[in-house]
């Protein structure tokens, strides 16, 4: 506190100073007093305290020039003769100063998009079959959250806060905060009593409540404010994005902001570190990118991400391009859960910021590309995809859905680009319009015609590989399973018709299962108990594993 009523102080003082005329003036009664002096310094201090704590800003000198602008515009209407002159010329000054801050965003475009320059790829690397992806729609997650809101103790008082995913303890879940839901509720509470949990790949599972009282809060007033009190430990730090809830593997709470730099003239942004704060003690550390803890998994916040992605797409030729010419330009989609990004997790169980982007052309709804942003380092890659191919953006796949479920009134969410077995595919949530869950979607990024659904994303991956086999699509062994070969006897056989074709699953005396499709082995449709058979198979750790050929003794 002692630092803002200071800087409240020195801006008041110098206000003071300013504005009230020295020289003598044929008008006597606007000659100054030691008494008007002391008002005004008294007023001006009182007035730069209420407009910083009010709006929480940095406490720069930068951040001054439109109380700068008016001061020195009034100390030049008050004043008279040579005053008159210093003070008009500290006017124009400030005035300059502020045309410069104001058109920045003119001049820097250039610097943003070296500030946001990607290394450029052409495709991510396959799926691996064996992993479950994170892809429970944050909406189906909160709306769980909510309806076990019961948990929480005097749950008058509260209500759910934001959601995010994180990692902790090798598993995928979503976490969300409890916080008070008004001022005279933080009054009567003084603190919020902990976090809801629920995982990220298993939508069956139910949300659990994990008691850790918070003080300092989102949603806690005056000092107790989280985003207050980062700032008056960090007055002239930059920040970008809001607060977020991160707990560790001993599932303590701790809230974290992104700080950064301007590009130029308080304007732009680039990330350089993050802000920790336990809600509980209110003890802040500031750590830089590269020494941020192990268990934060988003210390890059999505909002900044997306800031990086608006400069990659929009400034590569320079402002002006970015309105008129519009070369190379390419936008990046809002379809993201987090400030128009989605959170996702490699193979290694790191967190990346995905987001596509579209042509500016209207009606166009083909994708120029997809960038993946480490969320611990802020390192991206830009994702060309096969420039053979032409890929469909998000806002396909979400009319694709809506037409597939027309009847149902479906809507699609968190639609996220994989390479399932060599291709670009987009899997996407499926939810009523109630916000339950009803399936998984898939749909080939290069072959719409190409999809499959089911109940969990697993099963929506076995029928898409399926359509994949007799669609045209790129399955040949291009994923990261091993081609194996096995022969034995036929224990059980289970036949199912999908369209024009039949999916046979094959449990062999090695009890192991298979299947295929009799769109790429014709003869598979003979295949009875008994049979001694050999199998040609990606060995890909599923429960069932996809057969490349079927030979069938006796039918050869």
């Amino acid at each position: 506190m002692g630092n803002i009523i200071l800087f409240a102080l020195l801006v008041g003082l110098a206000s003071a100073l300013i504005l009230i005329p020295f020289s003598k003036a044929e008008d006597q009664g606007r000659k100054m007093t030691s008494a008007l002096l002391i008002a005004a310094i008294v007023l001006f201090t009182i007035g730069s305290f209420a407009f910083y704590y009010l709006f929480n800003l940095d406490r720069n000198l930068s951040s001054l020039w439109p109380l700068a602008i008016l001061i020195t515009l009034g100390g030049t209407i008050f004043a008279a003769g040579k005053e008159r002159m210093i003070k008009g010329s500290l006017f124009v000054l400030t005035l300059l100063l502020g045309v410069y801050f104001l058109l920045a965003f003119l001049f820097n475009a250039e610097e943003k998009y070296e500030s946001a320059k990607m290394t450029e790829k052409m495709e991510i690397s396959t799926f691996d079959e064996k992993e479950t992806p994170a892809s429970v729609p944050p909406h189906f997650a909160r709306n769980k959250m909510k309806k076990a809101f019961g948990q929480v103790p005097n749950t008058s008082y509260y209500e759910l806060g934001n959601l995010q995913i994180q990692k902790v303890n090798g598993e995928y879940v979503y976490i969300a905060p409890v916080e008070f839901s008004g001022l005279f509720k933080w009054v009567n509470g003084k603190s919020t009593p902990g976090y809801f949990t629920i995982s990220a790949t298993d939508s069956s599972a139910n949300p659990k409540f994990k008691k850790s009282d918070m003080i300092y809060t989102p949603s806690s007033f005056f000092n107790k404010n989280i985003e207050r009190h980062i700032r008056m430990q960090y007055p002239e730090s930059i920040f970008y994005g809001g607060t977020q809830l991160e707990i560790d593997d001993e599932g303590k709470p701790y809230y974290i902001r992104t700080f950064g730099e301007f590009i130029s003239a308080r304007n732009g942004f680039k990330v350089k570190g993050v802000v920790v704060v336990d809600p509980k003690s209110g003890d802040t550390k500031r750590y830089a990118l590269a020494d941020v803890p192990e268990f934060i998994d988003g210390a890059v916040s999505p909002e900044a991400v997306s800031l990086q992605n608006s400069y990659y797409g929009n400034y590569i030729h320079g402002f002006w391009n970015s309105l008129f010419g519009k070369k190379d330009v390419k936008l990046p989609s809002d379809e993201g859960t987090e400030a128009q990004v989605s959170p996702i997790f490699d193979e290694n169980g790191e967190m990346y910021y995905f987001t596509d982007f579209t042509s500016p052309k209207e009606g166009v709804d083909s994708m120029l590309g997809y960038s993946l942003t480490n969320s611990r380092t802020g390192k991206a890659t830009f994702y060309t995809g096969n420039l053979k191919e032409s890929y469909m953006d998000s806002e396909g796949t979400m009319q694709i859905i809506e037409k597939k479920f027309i009847e149902k009134k479906w809507h699609g969410e968190m639609p996220i680009l994989y390479n399932f077995y060599g291709e670009a595919s987009w899997l996407t949530s499926v939810l009523d319009s109630n916000g339950f869950l009803q399936n998984y979607f898939i749909v080939s990024a290069a072959n719409p015609e190409i999809s499959a659904y089911g109940n969990t994303p697993n099963e929506a991956l076995r029928k898409y590989k399926t359509a994949l086999q007799h669609g045209g699509g790129t399955l040949d062994g291009s994923s990261k399973a091993e081609e194996k070969q096995t022969s034995g006897e036929v224990l059980r056989v289970y036949k199912e018709k999908t369209g024009d074709f039949t999916i046979v699953s094959i449990l062999l005396d090695n009890k192991k299962n298979y299947i295929i499709s009799s769109e790429t082995n014709p003869l598979a449709i003979y295949v009875k108990e008994g049979d001694q058979v050999k199998i040609t198979y990606m060995d890909t750790g599923e429960t069932f594993l996809p057969v490349k050929e079927l030979v069938i003794q006796g039918l050869e």
